[in-house]
Formats: structure tokens, sequence, C-alpha cells
């Protein structure tokens, strides 16, 4: 007996809400197990190295079919798996240092600025004369300009309390320094992704070196900079929580849905559920957290998702115009990592 199509036809739409809500979760339970003290360089390895084992039985048991792996590709792996790595320890700083709701509400940066990055690679064109591409450019502009907006805000409002919490602010907007600095690194591995994507297209093979590598270079960097050895132990629940929630929610199940969802729907679909991370993100941290909410934060959000969406629409509207063009096969929301 089948299953009913209009099961079918919601199972993406829920699977993506599913997403959405774990990705805050990895937020939230990552910036509790930090202030429990659970070292950020060590987490990444954990977390990698567990997603990795994960990943492991499906690429060798793949071997016999995959295609051939150079020492050029292996070096292109290992690339990209350094940018991911010294974005992800930069994301849980940032973390850290500001709440899981800032760190979604920017998060909706990357698309902008992988756009950007496509335009400067000539992976998208732009025309003036045409109201798609008005879109397209006007959109990144409002959606950076309400990324600042979130991320000051708050700066104001905790100035004109105590000195304590003055000193508050300024981790906010260190942190929120630091997520911008996160998703222009995920922009930069989402247009050097897709140029590996066409030259190597078998994607589990890629995400299994791609969570490899961070493990191994994360590993390197925890030695480096962590001078703590009692670090490398997990002394509260809240920590094995954290690494396990990571390493299956944070890669192995995000990986998994992006990709289906992609296929199913394709990368339009992906990318119109991202914004909704913001309000899941405002709920979850206002409930479990105790996060205030401010105005400011919200407005900024929404101007976000507006300029967000007017990208996505000229998008679209390049593609109704061009329907062969390969416009959407910019990686504008790769299922690998917005959160790397």
């Amino acid at each position: 007996m089948g299953c009913p199509s209009w099961i079918w036809k919601l199972a993406p739409f829920a699977a993506m809400v599913a997403v959405e809500c774990t990705d805050v979760g990895v937020s939230s339970i990552s910036k509790v197990a930090l202030a429990h003290g659970m070292s950020k360089y060590v987490s990444v390895v954990y977390y990698n190295a567990l997603a990795t084992f994960f990943l492991a039985p499906f690429f060798f048991f793949n071997r016999k079919k995959r295609a051939p792996i150079t020492f050029s590709l292996l070096l292109t792996f290992f690339l990209l798996a350094l940018i991911g790595s010294s974005g992800q320890i930069i994301f849980l700083a940032a973390v850290k240092l500001s709440s899981p709701t800032l760190s979604s509400a920017l998060a909706n940066l990357i698309p902008i600025f992988t756009f950007l990055l496509a335009l400067l690679t000539r992976m998208e064109t732009v025309d003036l004369r045409r109201s798609s591409s008005q879109a397209k450019c006007l959109g990144a502009i409002v959606s950076v300009a309400g990324a600042f907006i979130v991320t000051l805000y708050k700066g104001p409002a905790l100035f004109l309390n105590s000195a304590k919490e003055s000193h508050q602010k300024s981790e906010w907007i260190l942190g929120g320094l630091l997520m911008v600095i996160v998703c222009l690194l995920s922009a930069t591995w989402n247009i050097a992704q897709g140029a590996t994507v066409k030259q190597y297209p078998e994607k589990i093979t890629i995400v299994f070196f791609f969570t490899l590598f961070i493990t191994i270079q994360s590993a390197v960097f925890s030695f480096i900079f962590e001078t703590n050895p009692n670090a490398w132990i997990l002394n509260s629940r809240i920590e094995i929580v954290a690494i396990l929630f990571t390493g299956v929610f944070g890669s192995v199940f995000r990986i998994g849905i992006h990709t289906w969802c992609l296929e199913e729907r394709g990368a339009v679909f992906v990318a119109m559920f991202k914004p909704l991370g913001i309000a899941i993100a405002q709920f979850i941290t206002f409930i479990f957290l105790g996060d205030i909410v401010f105005v400011g934060s919200v407005m900024g959000s929404v101007i976000i998702a507006i300029g967000f969406y007017s990208v996505i629409w000229g998008q679209m509207q390049e593609k109704k115009q061009m329907p062969n063009s390969s416009i959407l096969k910019a990686p504008l929301l790769h299922p690998t990592n917005s959160n790397l």
C-alpha cells in the first residue's frame, strides 16, 4: 500500500521545518555546553569525528561504484575542510559571546554573500535593466543593512544598564562580527564546493572527506590553542549531549535532508526556509534560555528576510525568462552547513 500523494508532497516541507528546528537546537545546546566549560576547539573535533563515523559505512560500501579519487581531488577536499574547520570554531565562539537568536538571524547573510561572490566569479549575471537583477542587487543590500540592525541594536539597550551589562554589550557586538566572518567563510565554501561538485558529483564521498579532514584539522588546532589537557574530558551530561546532538543532527541529518529536498524540490525551495530559523530561534531561546526579545532584533530579522526573498524572487524570474539557464545552479544554499 503506497503512501498517499498529499503526504509525499508534504514530506519535504515537514523535513525542512525539522532541519530549521534542529539547527536552532544545535546553537542553543552548544551555547549551554560552552557555558559549562566545554572547549570550542575540542567539541569541533568530537562532533566531526562522530559524523565521520556515521558516514564511513556509506563511503566504504560504495567504493566499487565510486569514481577514482586523485591527489588533486583530495587536496581540494582538504582546502574545503580548512575553510569549514575555521568556520565551525569561529561559529562556536560567536554563539558563546552572543546568542543562538543572533546567529540564526545573521546566518541569512550566507546566501547573500554567496550571491555576491558568485557575481565576482561570474557564476551569476546581473543586467540592471531587468527587474529581476534589480531585485537581486537591492535584496543583497537590504539584507546586509538588516544584519547590522540585528547585531548593533542590543548594544544601546545594554549601554543604559550597569557596567557589568556594558561588558555583555561588547561581547554581543564581537559575537555578531564573528558571525559575519562565519557567513563569509560559508559563502566562500559554497562557491568552492559548487565547482568541486561539478568535478566530482558523488556527494557522500565529498561530505565524508569533508568531515574527516575537519576532524584532523580541528584536532591540530585544538592541540595548538587549547592549553588545558583536561578540556578533552567531557565532564557533564550537557557536553556529551551537545556532541551527540551536533554530530547527528548538525551534520548527518541536516546534510541528508538538504540533499533529498534539493533533489525533490530544488535550491529555491530549500532557500525559502532559511528565514524561518529566525522565528524558531526567537521562540526557542525565549522559552528555554530566557533571552530577551528586542524590537530592533525582530525588525532587523524581518528586513533580512525581505532582502533575502527579494534575491530569491529575482532568481525565480530569471529562471522563467531563461528556462535552460544554469542560474539556480549557483550554490545559494548547499546542504552541507550554513552554520560552518
